[in-house]
């Protein structure tokens, strides 16, 4: 998404040429009107009028877009359309056409799967830039084409990670996706859950962090009446939920060692007892998991178990930190806005050089999801129809100050300045200031200040202490 020549960051134009376009409206008359305007930018551009036709339609040829009312009469509406189109091919974008009472069934809409939404009337002008925005097309015929819904980047790190789901989705052996907190995991998890033969059946997510050895084994291997205080039924655990599906075991690394032995059982022969019974219950699930630290390392330690660890284990995928694929912050700033902006009614579309140069220089420590995050602060901040740097959170945007100011230069942002002038003063003293203007900058964030001062977080901590700060 790069800026033009007024600064703003904006869709770029590429080649549509070679895009086919299925256009779903019940209006005849109206939708070959249309069609006809289209194919002067696009390649192949087809018209049915109902839902049924085109679903037969998109059985039998290959589509990039598909355009629709949310109502078409008949049997089928767009959301069916759309269910159908991406359990197809899952890198078919669906752009809605919708009136104004027609707006809150796009929440759904978008939430399968959908490109956009736009409301009457709309001009070829208006198509062309939301399929360019959503880089419909781009790279076609390129192996590692973006086909996992939710997960965006084309850095070259992502490429590789999307190299190794194509392999490994259509299978069931086991996953285990490492990364940092809010990296993207589970999102790499219904992806693969979402390319496999059983995407039809339940995903079913598990976060082990923190719960006991009793409660996790109540909840995945579930309880008979009377197991213990509480169990007034029978309950199914996760795993009989997720029978025939995927199982989501998220910071696996926290499981209690008992319980990982217990895990592992059920993992070799598919077989569980509830807890309180001493009937076994057959499943057959598949078991994908991720963890934020290092298996390998508690391994080592004794804190994990070593057979464990190689029975889930059977690929690994590492997701990479945000910090070190900046050039996918412009792509996943513009997949988040479209999402956020529609959850919260608003219609903003672009965003200045200057403050996405501000997010594209910071670190990101929370990944992703301090992203997103990020984007919902700004779109609720936002007065107009474009982001700008005063819309970004003071958190990052001081940060960003502050690095520019200690390699020379003071950035063209709003934000705290901090004082450049020392001279008369002790060293100590000038010590003291700096970390003390670094820390207020940050919002009193010691990983980020470390960072910054280019020190340890201990020696910080010490400086913070020596200091009295």
């Amino acid at each position: 998404m790069p800026a033009d020549k007024t600064g703003i960051f904006n869709c770029d134009q590429y080649n549509m040429k070679n895009l086919s376009i299925l256009i779903v409206d019940s209006d005849s008359e109206n939708s070959h009107a249309f069609a006809g305007e289209l194919r002067g930018k696009f390649g192949d551009v087809s018209v049915v009028c109902n839902g049924e036709e085109a679903m037969q339609f998109l059985a039998g040829s290959e589509v990039d877009v598909v355009i629709t009312e949310m109502e078409l009469g008949g049997a089928g509406n767009g959301l069916d359309v759309l269910r159908f189109a991406r359990s197809r091919n899952l890198s078919v974008s669906v752009v809605f056409v919708v009136g104004n009472g027609s707006i809150e069934n796009c929440k759904q809409a978008i939430k399968g799967g959908a490109l956009d939404y736009l409301e009457k009337p709309v001009s070829v002008e208006r198509i062309e830039a939301v399929i360019s925005a959503g880089n419909v097309g781009r790279g076609k015929g390129d192996k590692d084409k973006f086909v996992f819904n939710g997960i965006v980047g084309r850095s070259h790190a992502m490429q590789g990670v999307f190299h190794v789901l194509r392999k490994v989705a259509p299978t069931n052996i086991g996953v285990l996706i490492e990364g940092e907190s809010g990296s993207g995991k589970e999102l790499i998890a219904r992806a693969i859950h979402d390319n496999s033969h059983r995407k039809d059946k339940p995903f079913v997510p598990m976060n082990c962090a923190g719960l006991t050895e009793s409660l996790l084994e109540s909840e995945l291997f579930g309880h008979s009446k009377g197991a213990f205080t509480g169990a007034i039924s029978d309950r199914k655990g996760l795993f009989e939920n997720a029978d025939k599906g995927t199982l989501f075991l998220d910071e696996i690394g926290d499981m209690p060692l008992n319980m990982q032995a217990k895990l592992l059982r059920v993992l070799e022969d598919g077989v569980l007892v509830p807890v309180g019974s001493t009937k076994p219950t057959v499943v057959d699930v598949r078991v994908v998991s991720a963890t934020n630290c290092d298996l390998a390392e508690l391994v080592k330690e004794r804190m994990f178990r070593q057979d464990l660890y190689f029975r889930i284990k059977g690929v690994s995928i590492t997701v990479p930190p945000l910090r070190n694929r900046p050039g996918d912050i412009a792509e996943l700033f513009g997949f988040f806005l479209k999402e956020i902006c529609l959850e919260l009614g608003k219609d903003i579309r672009r965003i200045t050089e200057g403050a996405m140069s501000i997010l594209q220089g910071y670190e990101w420590p929370g990944n992703i999801r301090q992203l997103r995050n990020c984007i919902r602060v700004m779109v609720v901040m936002c007065d107009g129809d474009m982001l700008d740097i005063r819309d970004v959170p003071p958190e990052i945007n001081r940060v960003k100050q502050i690095e520019g100011h200690v390699s020379g230069f003071r950035g063209e942002v709003v934000g705290v300045q901090l004082p450049g002038d020392y001279t008369g003063l002790p060293l100590g003293e000038v010590e003291k200031l700096h970390i003390k203007n670094t820390l207020e900058a940050t919002g009193g964030n010691r990983a980020e200040a470390s960072k910054i001062l280019k020190i340890g977080e201990r020696t910080l901590y010490r400086k913070i202490k020596e200091y009295d700060l």
